[in-house]
């Protein structure tokens, strides 16, 4: 694709209105399809732990975890562990995350 198509295009996406840019994909959308098959192993006071499989859909292009999706399963995890803390769920909203990767995960991995 050429440059001036992808300033067209982020142009045009940047003058419509909010209300029709999530037209696109149905709200959630991400988080379904990030955390679908995560489970919930323990909850209680001041700890939490979730696990998965890692399916297919969350590697990246060279077939392992996508970070995006790590990233994301660390904001869940985050915000879980608020009222697990004893905290009060007031807003769920992460301000920064910092995720650092050591080792590649592949598809079917439990985690």
């Amino acid at each position: 694709m050429e440059l001036e198509s992808v300033k067209r295009y982020l142009e045009k996406k940047g003058e419509e209105e909010a209300s029709t840019v999530n037209d696109e994909f149905p709200r959630g959308f991400l988080e379904h399809l990030v955390l679908r098959g995560l489970h919930l192993d323990l909850i209680q006071p001041g700890h939490v732990v979730f696990s998965m499989n890692i399916p297919p859909r969350l590697l990246n292009s060279a077939n392992y975890f996508h970070v995006g999706a790590i990233t994301t399963l660390a904001d869940v995890a985050g915000a879980a562990a608020i009222p697990a803390a004893g905290f009060p769920w007031l807003s769920g909203v992460s301000l920064e995350i910092n995720v650092s990767c050591f080792h590649a995960a592949y598809a079917h991995v439990r985690i």
